[in-house]
């Protein structure tokens, strides 16, 4: 699967780590920094690098690594098409694409270790969208509230 993968200063570490894990389960990773461990960096900036990736198709899935996760969270559901989850649990990150077509996937370094990092990334990976009537019902609700201006 191609994988657009990011990180702010703080995720660094764990988002190198990642990156080789998943080149070395076949993947393509598109590594969209940042590249410079003790650089501050803001979350919202690697954040939009890697949900561009996935709206313009050059990855089909994508993972931000920042602190808590909940920094790049944010950012990410406000770009139109992204649905985006902080996971910290596999149940979470299979769930989150199965019913919710979850497509970038928020992890926090300072809250989870490479271990559970690897599995949850896996179980992310892994997991396809259910076309279930209830979950296709669910989702094109979630796309009419994401198509209004809300003021």
């Amino acid at each position: 699967m191609k994988v657009a993968l990011a990180a702010d200063h703080a995720g660094f570490s764990l988002k190198q780590h990642l990156a080789s894990y998943l080149r070395e389960r076949g993947h393509s990773v598109l590594d969209l920094g940042v590249d410079i461990p003790d650089f501050p960096t803001d979350y919202p900036d690697t954040t939009e690098l890697v949900a561009r990736a996935v709206l313009d198709g050059r990855a089909e899935r994508g993972i931000v690594v920042c602190g808590s996760g909940i920094g790049a969270n944010i950012t990410a559901n406000k770009i139109p098409g992204i649905y985006a989850s902080v996971c910290h649990d596999t149940y979470t990150a299979h769930q989150g694409v199965e019913h919710d077509r979850m497509n970038v996937l928020c992890l926090g370094a300072r809250v989870i270790g490479t271990n559970l990092a690897e599995e949850i990334v896996t179980a992310f990976l892994q997991a396809q969208i259910s076309n279930e009537e209830r979950h296709v019902r669910r989702f094109g609700k979630v796309q009419v509230i994401e198509q209004r201006r809300h003021p």
